[in-house]
């Protein structure tokens, strides 16, 4: 049975919710996380103190892939929003923006994936960490949304440049 959650297990579980509704959201409303929409601002924000919450929590007592996952997301989400400044990347720079902040919900979801099918159900959880089939088996079916998700991203990004040249 898995060690119950501390007072900020608790809220460092409340606060990933946040990041994770406002993505959905952004994903089913924008076709994916914008940080000029408000759901993006929220989904950014919520991804800022879900990392910063999880600093102090760990199973190993120490720094964990966790916390690696958590600093590469918000060096990610920070590089989309620069690179979707870049003009001398051209169009290129919409698909690398959706992509970026795309990959940082992905990133979200991993340790998450992790820690839920190792605790619930409490009295006989699905999985029992990384290394545990039935968590392995999530993993990869989440690599495989993701990778789909991805090519609809740019499939839909490249039918609005070309109906925005054929206007022209």
């Amino acid at each position: 049975m898995p060690a119950p959650l501390s007072l900020l297990g608790e809220a460092h579980t409340v606060i990933s919710v946040i990041p994770i509704v406002a993505g959905l959201y952004s994903f089913a409303k924008h076709g994916g996380i914008q940080p000029e929409k408000r759901s993006g601002q929220i989904y950014l924000s919520g991804l800022a103190l879900s990392v910063v919450t999880s600093f102090g929590l760990s199973s190993t007592g120490g720094f964990n892939s966790g916390h690696a996952l958590g600093i590469f997301a918000l060096l990610v989400a920070s590089a989309a929003i620069l690179v979707g400044r870049v003009s001398f990347l051209g169009r290129l720079r919409a698909y690398l923006k959706a992509f970026g902040l795309s990959f940082t919900y992905f990133l979200l979801w991993v340790p998450g994936i992790n820690e839920t099918l190792s605790r619930l159900p409490p009295s006989h959880p699905i999985g029992n960490g990384p290394d545990s089939p039935p968590v392995q088996m999530a993993l990869l079916a989440w690599v495989i949304l993701f990778a789909a998700g991805s090519l609809l991203q740019a499939w839909t990004i490249h039918r609005s440049h070309a109906l925005s040249r054929a206007r022209a």
